[in-house]
């Protein structure tokens, strides 16, 4: 055998090793996430709602999962809790100081939350900040105080769902119950994403 021939063998072996590198980090990643969801089903939910491209990566759970009551504080340090929004659907925004593609999305999850103040939505950020007491500052030093959040420096929201990717967004329908989630970065802006949101308050409201 030439060595150029042993080269291009050497060199398909490779990407073949890479491959199934990369295969086996993105199951184990998928079969992480899953264990993290609540396994508690509620109810199944049917048909899922055609999503317009930009929903691509968000997953509608194909039964509502019952998670733990566990509470949060807002910025005064009043206990608050998911629970509160009976009869909504709730979009909750995990976010942190540190996360880049945060800042990108905050104004966007407030035009939406704008855009929703008389519908059966709510848009509800949750800082994953352990230094909560600096969280304030930041919104104000990025023009962005405007923005209310909720604050949980103990991880509390790590026994609801994962928290191990930010930002992400958790959905609840009108009970609390998890129906579905996108974790990461997404173009909250896009004029598509509007009309499905309504779609998911017509499924999820009153669930």
């Amino acid at each position: 055998m030439t060595k150029s021939l042993m080269h291009k063998g050497f060199k398909a072996k490779q990407r073949l090793l890479s491959s199934v590198v990369f295969i086996s980090l993105s199951l184990g990643l998928a079969f992480s996430t899953l264990a993290s969801v609540p396994t508690n089903k509620v109810y199944d939910t049917g048909e899922p709602i055609e999503k317009p491209m930009i929903m691509s990566r968000f997953v509608e759970m194909s039964a509502a999962r019952q998670v733990p009551d566990v509470s949060f504080s807002d910025t005064k340090g009043d206990a608050v809790n998911l629970k509160q929004f009976d009869g909504k659907v709730v979009l909750v925004s995990l976010w942190a100081t540190w996360c880049s593609p945060c800042i990108k999305e905050i104004p966007q999850m407030e035009a939406i939350r704008q855009a929703n103040i008389n519908n059966d939505l709510v848009v509800l950020p949750i800082s994953i900040d352990e230094e909560s007491d600096k969280v304030a500052a930041f919104l104000e030093r990025h023009d962005l105080s405007y923005y209310q959040t909720w604050l949980d420096p103990e991880m509390n929201i790590g026994q609801v769902m994962p928290a191990d990717i930010v930002p992400a967004t958790y959905v609840f329908d009108g009970s609390g119950n998890l129906i579905g989630f996108l974790r990461g970065y997404l173009d909250w802006g896009d004029k598509n994403i509007q009309p499905y949101l309504e779609k998911l308050i017509d499924k999820y409201a009153k669930r």
